[in-house]
Formats: C-alpha cells, sequence, structure tokens
C-alpha cells in the first residue's frame, strides 16, 4: 500500500478504455463474424464503433465510458489539487493557472461528449450522437492542447524536474498524432469513405488510452512527498541553498558556522603542529557573493 496513490486513477481509467475498446472489437470480429449491423451504410463492411455499441453490448459501452471518464476526471482533478497543495511542482503564475482551469474545464466537455454519445446511439440518435462525438474529440483534444502548454511553461521555469519535459513530449506527441488521424477520419467520413473511417476511428480510440496512461508519469511523483505537503515547493529552494553555501563558505549564517569552543579546540591543536603564518592576508569577501 505504500506506493498506492493517485497515479492509480490513470490506470483504472487506461484500463477499463482498452478493456471496453477490446470487448466490443472481439465480439465483432469473433461472435457475430463480422456482421453488418443496421446502423452502418450500404457499402460499409467495417462496424465503427459506435455500431457495435448500438448492439448487443450498448450496455458495456455505456458502464465502460462512464467509469473511463469518472476516472480520468479524478486524474486531472488530482494534478490541479497536488501542484495546489506543494506536492507536485506547483503553479506559481497566474498563466499557468489559467491554463490548468482551461484543461479540467475542458476535459469536462469531452467527458459530456463521451458519456452522451455511449448513451445517445447511432443506430436511433444519430444527429445527437455525432454532436456528442464532436464535444468527445474536440473536448479532450482542447484539454491535452492547455495540458502541453502548462507543462511547457512549467518545464521552463523548473528544470530540475525533468518528468515535466518528458510529460510534455509525450502529450505533445499525442495531440499531433491525434490532430491529424482526426482531421483525416473527418475527411474521409465526409466523402463516404466509411470503411478508412471506421478504421481512422479504432485507430484514434486506441491511441486515446495511451493519453490516458501518460497522466501517470505526472502524478507517481506524490508517492515521494506523501508525508510532506511542501516537498515540492521547498526542495527546490533547499538545494539552491546548499549549492549556494558549499561554493560560498565565507557567507554562511552564523547558525551554520563553528562555535567559538570548536574554533579554539581546532587552533589548539594546530598550534602545536605547526606555526601559522602571520604574514597571510586575510580571504576577502567580495561583495558580489551577496
Amino acid at each position: 500500500m505504500r506506493y498506492l496513490s493517485y497515479w492509480v486513477f490513470p490506470i483504472v481509467s487506461g484500463l477499463m478504455w482498452l478493456a471496453t475498446l477490446l470487448g466490443l472489437l472481439l465480439h465483432w470480429i469473433v461472435d457475430t463474424h463480422r456482421v453488418k449491423y443496421a446502423s452502418m451504410q450500404g457499402n460499409q463492411t467495417i462496424a465503427y464503433i459506435s455500431d457495435v455499441g448500438a448492439s448487443d453490448l450498448k450496455p458495456l459501452f455505456v458502464a465502460g465510458c462512464i467509469i473511463t471518464t469518472i476516472f480520468l476526471d479524478l486524474s486531472f482533478g488530482s494534478d490541479r489539487l497536488l501542484r495546489h497543495r506543494g506536492r507536485l511542482v506547483p503553479n506559481t503564475s497566474t498563466g499557468e493557472k489559467v491554463l490548468s482551469g482551461l484543461t479540467i474545464f475542458f476535459a469536462v466537455v469531452g467527458t459530456v461528449g463521451l458519456t452522451f454519445l455511449s448513451g445517445f446511439d447511432t443506430l436511433r440518435y444519430p444527429r445527437l450522437h455525432d454532436v456528442f462525438l464532436l464535444l468527445f474529440i474536440a473536448g479532450y483534444l482542447l484539454s491535452a492542447i492547455f495540458i502541453c502548454w502548462e507543462y511547457q511553461r512549467l518545464g521552463h521555469r523548473n528544470r530540475q524536474h525533468r518528468v515535466l519535459r518528458i510529460s510534455f513530449y509525450i502529450k505533445l506527441i499525442f495531440v499531433i498524432v491525434e490532430l491529424l488521424l482526426a482531421i483525416a477520419f473527418v475527411v474521409t467520413n465526409f466523402r463516404g469513405l466509411y470503411n478508412a473511417a471506421a478504421i481512422l476511428e479504432w485507430i484514434i480510440a486506441f491511441i486515446f488510452s495511451f493519453y490516458i496512461f501518460s497522466f501517470c508519469v505526472d502524478l507517481y511523483p506524490a508517492v515521494a512527498t506523501r508525508t510532506n505537503r511542501h516537498s515540492a515547493r521547498s526542495n527546490g529552494a533547499r538545494q539552491m541553498e546548499e549549492t549556494y553555501y558549499a561554493t560560498h563558505p565565507s557567507v554562511l549564517p552564523q547558525s551554520h558556522q563553528p562555535t567559538r569552543d570548536t574554533e579554539d579546540s581546532q587552533r589548539t591543536l594546530t598550534n602545536g603542529h605547526h606555526h601559522p603564518h602571520h604574514g597571510q592576508p586575510k580571504v576577502r569577501t567580495d561583495q558580489r557573493d551577496f
């Protein structure tokens, strides 16, 4: 239980999403032998996710989408909470806090889209289904863009935390790849290339699971700060202070310097071995060190 923390939320969300997708896909291929559903177009032979989700496995599709979004939103909320408490690298500027708020807002938009598109299936509510599909894709894509922007600013201010750069590049790759695939999906769908569009939709959905798992990288460092709420905020300052005093011993505070008794004892031992060189000049402290 020592290592269980907030990073479990994206694990549960990602595994639930993968299990839902694999359940739908394998059911269509293995159990139904690639049946053509009533919601599929005339020349379409490859089912969309929503085609399979509107059939016998609709309860699985709805439950999987709801559980996925709940734990994914918990991941977003945990990231914001931990940064606010100082257990992760905190948002210190107004711009970073605004970006964090926009990230959560558009994640909620994506949550609404994914939850409602599973309920308003493509067979019975085709128009509403398309609207919620657009909300799902646009919401989480915009959320990913804003969190990338936030992490880029955090990484620039806190270069000693490599995890910020790693997470930034993971999410940046996701944004670029998913944006290109989403454009291709829309184009092929409007041109009537439904099989190509269906393949792209499955690919987009599976890549989305890796985006969910990427939040483990963000939340796992909170395990080390569990007993200290302000560790992430204070460790950097403490490290800078120790480095400064190590390179500038002449400006150590009084509390860090040896006591007079220790100095006298050290001087006695020194005088017993060799005579001090009285001609040596005193060490001058440069004003720039302050």
